[in-house]
């Protein structure tokens, strides 16, 4: 609970008690004496009116008047790849081989000795915060899943954890634990992290959140702007990653987070890289924001091309218990992440690309084909479809489902609110730079 974030709203309702309201909430939160909770709160509200009226540039915040959920920042839907559009209009142009602009899974720079070097980072799932074990195992796994479909091998990892205030030391440690355990598998180390509460003393409860980070080095590269018409598109078999999981949990068919438990992905990725055929591979994704769906997207923006997918053959690559699950909670497979491998390469490859994967005992199949045209379809029983993705991804949790994943009527409205906000912190950033140099 952000108990400052209460007392702001509080302080703008002009609400008269309160004092006694925010005691309340700290008390049902905190294991501590109504006194001890009762000077919390005045202190807490003394801080909130000392910052209630910004001035200047650096202290007032950008505001765009659309909430995160309500536009679905996060969600891996039309409303997050719009958003991650923005942030790189934010971010500006770079002398990046792969920046943001290119919306793909990781960054990319070239050293002084000619070396791609390769950056990414992964937040853990929101909702594995009470999983923390997992939470580690699944972020960890994701981070370096990033550096290998860049073409590259990773070398290190990084950490950053952050818990709330009542949390338990303990999940730091089985966070860590969980991380380390991909990280000795895949021989490569954890070197470096952060460890913080969530908001200090003003976010209390048990909450946890924070990411990985990784970074690999190369001599070759693939992206998604390499994408070209005639190549084919691969997909390893796929059992799901902190999505899968966290849709096991919450539904309480706990038994098949195990399903997800395995290091498949970066094995057939070593397997590639060992056999040099990465080369010969013009692009490489796993398959997580927003599923199949969110990737094509990303993928047809970035290179230009249309792709066209058979829904039979990626439907036999989702894991058998992962798949019957989905199916019976209703859940569009096609919208989650699977974490399954997809290489975009020429054909003339792809028979060498699938004898290299099975060898690491992984299966996959030629999934699809790139064409010229822009988006994407589906082919089902013979039909081609569309195969935009929804306004969030597929709702795989009690709660989403609630809230559901149609696009809000007033969507582009909000569209054009992000796109005010957004130019604002451009130039709120441009006056900044000018006043440092000045002095």
């Amino acid at each position: 609970m952000d108990i400052e974030g209460y007392a702001k709203r509080g302080l703008g309702k002009n609400e008269t008690d309160l004092e006694d309201k925010l005691t309340a909430r700290i008390l049902e939160v905190k294991d501590t004496s109504p006194q001890h909770a009762r000077k919390l709160a005045q202190a807490t509200i003394i801080e909130a009116k000392a910052t209630l009226d910004l001035k200047g540039d650096v202290l007032k915040p950008t505001i765009s008047g659309v909430t995160m959920g309500q536009f679905g920042v996060g969600s891996r839907g039309l409303g997050d790849f719009y958003t991650h559009e923005k942030i790189a209009e934010v971010i500006g142009k770079t002398k990046a081989v792969v920046d943001t602009t290119h919306l793909d899974d990781s960054g990319v720079v070239r050293s002084d000795a000619g070396e791609y070097i390769i950056l990414t980072v992964d937040g853990m799932h929101s909702r594995l915060s009470d999983y923390s074990f997992l939470a580690g195992f699944h972020v960890a796994r994701a981070a370096l899943r990033d550096i290998y479909v860049m073409g590259a091998r990773p070398v290190a990892m990084l950490s950053d954890i952050h818990v709330a205030d009542d949390g338990d030391v303990g999940k730091v440690f089985d966070h860590i634990a969980g991380i380390t355990t991909v990280s000795e598998l895949s021989g490569i180390p954890l070197i470096t992290g952060s460890t913080l509460r969530i908001g200090g003393d003003m976010v209390i409860g048990e909450r946890m959140t924070g990411g990985v980070g990784a970074v690999g080095v190369s001599t070759e590269l693939t992206s998604r702007e390499q994408t070209q018409a005639k190549d084919v598109i691969l997909m390893t078999e796929g059992a799901g990653g902190g999505t899968i999981s966290t849709t096991a949990l919450y539904y309480g068919m706990h038994d098949i987070v195990d399903e997800t438990i395995n290091i498949k992905f970066l094995e057939a990725c070593e397997k590639l890289l060992d056999s040099g055929l990465v080369k010969f591979i013009h692009a490489m994704t796993d398959v997580t924001n927003g599923g199949i769906r969110g990737d094509a997207k990303e993928i047809s923006r970035t290179a230009g091309v249309k792709l066209i997918f058979e829904e039979k053959k990626m439907r036999e690559l989702v894991n058998p218990r992962v798949l019957e699950m989905l199916e019976s909670l209703e859940i569009d497979y096609l919208g989650v992440s699977l974490d399954a491998l997809l290489i975009i390469a020429p054909e003339e490859y792809a028979q060498d690309i699938m004898k290299t994967i099975r060898s690491a005992d992984v299966d996959i199949a030629i999934i699809g084909r790139v064409v010229e045209g822009t988006g994407s379809e589906i082919i089902i029983n013979g039909e081609a479809r569309d195969f935009t993705p929804r306004f969030r991804e597929s709702a795989y949790t009690p709660i989403k489902k609630m809230i559901g994943d149609e696009k809000p009527r007033d969507f582009d409205d909000m569209k054009k609110a992000i796109d005010k906000a957004a130019l604002i912190a451009m130039e709120k950033k441009r006056r900044v730079i000018e006043m440092i140099k000045r002095k």
